[in-house]
């Protein structure tokens, strides 16, 4: 559909969402007189009717399931759309909370400081799509393990203990050692799990396919020992654009690796990380962090980095340390996904290097002129 005009709204709406109707609050941007309430339904056809015919206004809303598809399809018709982050804004703070206060409570901030709302940036259609894929393998595992935790509790509760193995192969080796008791209660999940195992298979031959055809920019950054296909394009996916960060440290806050803070007067105690953004892809390099402090993690700044860090000691060094290394190498990963750069993994070593040279240099040449 073609954009209207873009020039400045002259009403503002509050859009309080809901799962099957949504609350609008629409008022005048100069005078903030309340023009119109009013219920419409949280459907495409519901805001069509509402939306499409009128003039651009700035609409504000919160994140939620449906804040995607209703931001993409306001912006359709021309409308300044504000998705304000919910963890951060509280459209209304009464005892007597309802959706026609959160409506109106959204519109009133919009209208004065729209930068109170914390306003978040949605993906693309097309990159929410092709996250569908990544978040339904990891529902898969999800559901597996669960699975597999109940098989290994039952068996255990009869004095009996399953093999270790991987989950790949848990259904045929659990299948082979199950207590005969237990077999037809137990062998149904057995073979759930089998076919969670295939499925989480076609699940990742179709992420290797989507990788090589739509996303060829991952293969920087799986230059990083650790970092594997489902790492890259989760990376990719959910952050969408390289450019959305001024400053590539700023990624980190983005995925809550950075400590909280809650700073008062002489007090500063320290807070354990924010855990805002993504849990999938913090958790992703959180497992990609200990991998590359692990047994058959490779030498490179970000292995030095964290065994500084687990040589100071203390309670939880380790768990520190690989938050600590899932943090630079988010920044790390960005670097490489917005320049397109070759990975160093001693490029701290070899940037001193380049540094100590010229200086070393410089004073061989002075104490040679002195002389």
């Amino acid at each position: 559909m073609k954009q209207r005009s873009t020039k400045e709204a002259l009403e503002v709406v509050g859009l309080d969402v809901s799962d099957r109707s949504s609350t609008v609050c629409r008022m005048s941007m100069t005078s903030g007189e309340i023009l119109e309430r009013t219920p419409i339904a949280t459907s495409a056809t519901g805001m069509e009717s509402y939306f499409a015919t009128r003039a651009r206004m700035r609409v504000a809303l919160e994140v939620g399931t449906h804040s995607p598809w209703i931001s993409r399809q306001l912006e359709e018709y021309g409308h300044e759309v504000l998705v304000g982050n919910a963890a951060l804004f509280q459209a209304s703070v009464s005892r007597r909370k309802s959706d026609r206060s959160d409506a109106e409570g959204l519109a009133r901030v919009a209208r004065l400081d729209p930068s109170l709302l914390h306003p978040v940036r949605h993906r693309s259609a097309a990159a929410q799509r092709d996250l569908a894929v990544v978040r339904t393998r990891d529902a898969l595992v999800r559901a597996r393990t669960r699975l597999i935790n109940e098989c290994r509790g039952q068996v255990k509760s009869y004095g009996h203990r399953l093999p270790s193995c991987s989950a790949e192969a848990f259904a045929a080796r659990a299948g082979a050692a199950l207590p005969e008791d237990l077999r037809p209660a137990l062998d149904p999940l057995l073979e759930v799990v089998a076919q969670l195992s295939a499925q989480i298979r076609a699940m990742e031959r179709t992420l290797e396919t989507l990788t090589r055809q739509r996303y060829p920019q991952t293969l920087r950054l799986r230059q990083v020992r650790g970092v594997g296909t489902l790492t890259a394009l989760s990376f990719i996916l959910i952050l969408d654009d390289p450019h959305r960060f001024p400053r590539p440290r700023q990624v980190g806050a983005y995925l809550g690796l950075v400590p909280g803070r809650r700073q008062s007067g002489e007090r500063n105690p320290h807070q354990p990380i924010t855990k805002q953004g993504d849990p999938l892809l913090r958790q992703l390099l959180v497992q990609a962090a200990h991998y590359i402090l692990g047994p058959f993690g490779s030498d490179c700044d970000l292995r030095r980095f964290g065994q500084r860090l687990i040589e100071r000691g203390g309670a939880g060094a380790r768990c520190r340390a690989a938050v600590a290394v899932a943090r630079r190498l988010a920044v790390l990963l960005l670097h490489l996904w917005k320049t397109g750069d070759e990975y160093d993994p001693f490029f701290v070593e070899h940037r001193l290097a380049r540094t100590v040279v010229p200086a070393a240099a410089s004073a061989a040449t002075t104490i040679s002129t002195h002389v």
